[in-house]
């Protein structure tokens, strides 16, 4: 199952500007998903990070990578997530290569471990076939 903009703003609760996904390619609700985020040099993060070479910043990376994850999640209960906090409890992540305003960042998810509150999840981010990042996520989630 594929999902736009807008269907992805109703699964997650981030907004602008800390959207980092800008489609999925790809969901098997509860297993995995696959999104990308295009780069562009008017991210707002890159006015600092940094002013002589744009460089995505890694949080921003692991951000990516964390919305992927929820999408696994959201899209298996059917629900709107804006209604359930996300706390990222746990990160173990390694930066390879730099993104770069016009990189086309391609996240993949995969639900290693179902908790009763939240998940183990690994997330792998690339560009042009080329791991740029990889993470292992914990996470709870709690519904308001």
């Amino acid at each position: 199952m594929e999902l736009d903009f807008e269907q992805i703003k109703k699964l997650i609760p981030q907004r602008f500007p800390f959207i980092m996904i800008d489609r999925v390619l790809n969901v098997d609700p509860g297993k995995e998903a696959v999104a990308v985020k295009n780069v562009s040099g008017n991210d707002i993060f890159f006015l600092g990070h940094f002013p002589e070479r744009a460089i995505m910043p890694g949080v921003a990376l692991i951000e990516a990578m964390a919305q992927t994850a929820i999408v696994i999640f959201a899209s298996k209960e059917n629900l709107a997530s804006h209604n359930n906090l996300y706390f990222l409890g746990s990160v173990k992540a390694r930066f390879y290569h730099p993104v770069v305003p016009g990189d086309c960042l391609k996240i993949r998810a995969v639900n290693v471990k179902s908790l009763p509150a939240g998940a183990y999840v690994t997330a792998e981010a690339s560009v042009d076939d080329r791991k740029v990042s990889e993470a292992e996520l914990v996470f709870s989630v709690k519904n308001e």
